[in-house]
C-alpha cells in the first residue's frame, strides 16, 4: 500500500500580493474550490494508501492541520521541519517514518502545489510507477511538454523499462530558448516535476551511499523528535547537522536506478501569474477573470479582484491582482519580477510580505480593518469551542464588542458570558482569555488603544496550541 508524503513547504512568492510568506500558494484555492494542498490530498482519494505524511515548517503548521481537518482526514501525520534543508533530507525523514509503521513501504512522493486536470491518467501513471519501484527502481514522473519551456529542469529518457517506462540517462538544467525548442523536438525530453515513487528502503540505501552524513542526521532528528497534538518536532540541534541538498543532487543524478514514468494528465506548478493565467478558463478575448471584475477593449488578461470592482479599459497582456492591502499591475511577461518587490517588502520590513491583512490563527482569524495613531480596529472569529491563549498586554487595552456568537470571557479572577450586541473592557495590564463556547463561529469587534499596537506585546500564561 502507498504512503503519500506531501511537501508543503515554501514561500510561493511570485504569486504575490495573494500568495504571502504565513500563506503561500499551497494554501490557496487557485485551481478548484479547495486549496492546492486540499486538491492534492482530494487527488489521491481512489488510491489504496496508508494515512499521507505532510511535511511543512513551524509557521505553517497550523494551516496544515487545519485544511487537512477540513478534507475529514483525522490520521494525517505532520512533521514540522526546524528549518528548510532542500528536499533530500525532507524525504529521508518520511521513509524512516514510514518505515516504521511498515517497513517496505512504497512512498508516493508529492508537492502540495501542483495542478493536475487528468486525474485519472494521473493514477494511471502512479500504478506504472509502482510496478518498477516494487522491482527496485526509483521512479520520477516526467511531465510530457506541451511547449518549449525555459523555466523547468528537464529529464532525458534512456531504454525502456517495461511497457510504460525508461531509464534515466540524465537531468537537465533549466536550458535556454533554443536549447528547449531541441528538446521538445527529439520527443526524449520530459518536464522534471519534482514528483517520485519509490520503495522507502531503497531510497535510503541509496542516500546513505552518496549522503551518509545525511541519514544520520535525519535518524538523530527523528530520535529525538516530541510528539505535540497534531505535529511531530524534530530534534532542532540534529537536524541543523544535516547537509542541505535536493534529492536530484542528492541521489537521482548519481544512482543506477533512476527510472522515469512520462505523465500526461495536463500538469502545472503554478510557479507565475502567467501560469495560472494560462491554465484558466477564458473568455473569447482571451480574459481570465475571478471575482467583481469589468472589462472594456481588454485582452488577454489575468484579473483577480479580492474585495472591490476592478475594471480595465484598452489594456493587453497584463496581470492585475487586487487583495485588501495590496494591487498588483504587471506585464504578463515580466510577471518573474514580482519576487522583486517581495525582496523589497522584506528588506524594509513591512508586513504585506509576510501576511494578508486577514491573518489566520489556529482558534480563527482576524481581520485588522483600521488603524491609526494610538489605536487599531480588528474583526476577530473564532472557531466552536477553540479559545485563545491567557494572556496581557504591557501597552494596550482592548474593548470587545460580540457581534454574532457567544463569548466567554476571563478578565482576572472573573469569568463570564458576552452574547451579541453586548461588550467587554480589558485594562492595560490585566492577564484575560477568550473562548467560543458555541456551536456556531463567534464573531467580535476589537478595538485596541495604548502607546504600542504590535502583535509582539503579548505575554502568553497559557495556551492549549503549545504558542509561547
Amino acid at each position: 500500500m502507498l504512503t503519500p508524503v506531501i511537501m508543503a513547504g515554501g514561500s510561493g512568492s511570485r504569486l504575490w500580493p495573494l500568495s504571502r510568506q504565513l500563506h503561500p500558494k499551497q494554501f490557496l484555492p487557485l485551481t478548484g474550490e479547495g486549496s492546492m494542498l486540499q486538491e492534492t490530498l482530494k487527488r489521491l482519494a481512489p488510491l489504496a494508501h496508508r494515512s499521507p505524511l505532510l511535511i511543512c515548517n513551524e509557521e505553517h503548521r497550523f494551516l496544515v492541520a487545519e485544511q487537512v481537518r477540513q478534507q475529514g482526514i483525522t490520521d494525517a501525520r505532520i512533521l514540522l521541519e526546524p528549518e528548510g534543508r532542500n528536499t533530500a533530507p525532507a524525504i529521508a525523514l518520511a521513509a524512516l517514518q514510514a518505515m516504521e509503521a511498515e517497513p517496505e513501504a512504497l512512498l508516493l512522493v508529492l508537492a502540495a502545489d501542483h495542478l493536475i486536470r487528468d486525474v485519472a491518467q494521473f493514477h494511471a501513471s502512479v500504478s506504472h510507477a509502482r510496478r518498477l519501484a516494487e522491482q527496485g527502481q526509483l521512479v520520477t514522473f516526467g511531465v510530457v511538454p506541451t511547449h518549449a519551456e525555459t523555466g523547468y529542469g528537464y529529464i532525458q529518457r534512456g531504454a525502456g523499462q517495461g511497457d510504460f517506462g525508461f531509464k534515466v540517462r540524465r537531468f537537465v538544467e533549466k536550458p535556454d530558448r533554443v536549447t528547449a525548442e531541441d528538446y521538445l523536438a527529439t520527443g526524449d525530453y520530459y518536464w522534471n516535476s519534482g514528483m517520485f515513487l519509490f520503495s522507502a528502503r531503497r531510497y535510503l540505501e541509496e542516500l546513505e551511499r552518496f549522503q551518509p552524513a545525511m541519514v544520520k542526521a535525519c535518524r538523530a532528528a527523528l530520535a529525538g523528535a516530541s510528539e505535540d497534538l497534531d505535529f511531530t518536532r524534530l530534534d532542532a540541534e540534529a537536524f541543523q547537522a544535516c547537509p542541505a541538498d535536493s534529492i536530484d543532487y542528492a541521489v537521482m543524478e548519481r544512482t543506477e536506478h533512476a527510472s522515469v514514468v512520462p505523465l500526461d494528465a495536463g500538469w502545472s506548478d503554478i510557479g507565475s501569474w502567467s501560469a495560472l493565467w494560462e491554465v484558466s478558463e477564458r473568455d473569447a478575448q482571451g480574459n481570465a477573470c475571478h471575482g467583481d471584475v469589468m472589462l472594456h477593449d481588454s485582452h488577454n488578461l489575468l484579473v483577480h479582484a479580492d474585495h472591490r470592482l476592478v475594471a480595465t479599459v484598452g489594456v493587453e497582456d497584463l496581470v492585475v491582482v487586487e487583495t485588501k492591502d495590496a494591487v498588483l499591475v504587471a506585464r504578463k511577461d515580466r510577471v518573474q519580477e514580482v519576487k522583486q518587490i517581495v525582496a523589497r517588502l522584506k528588506a524594509e520590513g513591512r508586513s504585506e510580505q509576510a501576511n494578508h491583512r486577514e491573518v489566520y490563527r489556529p482558534w480563527g482569524v482576524y481581520d485588522s480593518i483600521d488603524q491609526g495613531n494610538r489605536y487599531q480596529v480588528k474583526c476577530i472569529t473564532v472557531k466552536p469551542g477553540a479559545k485563545l491563549s491567557v494572556q496581557m498586554h504591557h501597552h494596550r487595552a482592548e474593548h470587545w464588542v460580540v457581534v454574532s456568537g457567544t463569548a466567554k470571557v476571563t478578565i482576572g479572577e472573573k469569568t463570564q458570558l458576552v452574547s451579541e450586541n453586548e461588550s467587554t473592557y480589558i485594562p492595560i495590564g490585566q492577564v484575560h482569555a477568550l473562548e467560543n463556547p458555541g456551536k456556531i463561529p463567534l464573531e467580535l469587534i476589537e478595538v485596541q488603544s495604548g502607546a504600542y499596537l504590535g502583535e509582539d506585546d503579548i505575554v502568553r500564561f497559557n495556551d492549549r496550541y503549545g504558542r509561547s
